[in-house]
């Protein structure tokens, strides 16, 4: 059986999704990726917490709620594609997105949060993305060159409202499910 996973992350707006969809549509066409994350999994991860108990869960929620009822919705805007992993051959492709001092702020409060409530996460540093894909498909190696040709000359800001814990269900498409919702106030 596989095990459940959760995680805060931003909830994109739908018009987000639909932009990333359509800027990675020339990609998709081409197969240049083995797997494409189905657009309504699109997230920017804040704090992976892996398998927990609810008990866990409840302390968290009730954690990150608190940290964060007086910060307000905040625009963000899509930036460039990179990739992790090797440079020939990467095994995360994803969709940045533009400097924003309030994404990291409340990424640090739930960070922070949820390490009060007792989850042990990952140190590496924040890059801020939302993931699209997975593996290189293609017989060539892979270049930073023909991923430029793809990067978007300016997009639009979308307002960010919500904060969510997922669970993930390997087993379905979409495979994240929101558990928890937690507004942001609407900014002025």
């Amino acid at each position: 059986m596989l095990k459940t996973h959760y995680f805060f992350a931003c909830a994109l707006p739908d018009e987000m999704k639909k932009e990333i969809e359509r800027l990675t549509a020339p990609m998709k066409e081409e197969d240049s990726f083995k797997k494409y994350v189905h657009p309504e999994d699109y997230h920017i991860t804040l704090a992976f917490l892996g398998d927990a108990a609810q008990e866990n869960l409840d302390a968290a929620i009730d954690h990150v709620t608190e940290s964060l009822h007086n910060l307000g919705s905040f625009p963000l805007s899509l930036k460039r594609f990179g990739t992790f992993g090797k440079s020939d051959e990467p095994r995360i492709f994803w969709m940045g997105v533009n400097p924003s001092s309030t994404l990291h702020q409340i990424r640090e409060k739930v960070y922070e949060a949820c390490e009060e409530a007792g989850f042990q996460l990952e140190t590496r540093p924040f890059t801020p993305h939302v993931t699209v894909g997975r593996k290189w498909n293609k017989s060539t190696r892979f270049s930073k060159e023909w991923l430029s040709g793809f990067n978007p000359e300016e997009t639009p800001g979308h307002l960010i409202k919500k904060i969510v814990l997922y669970r993930t269900h390997m087993d379905r498409a979409p495979k994240y499910e929101a558990v928890q919702t937690i507004h942001l106030n609407e900014s002025p």
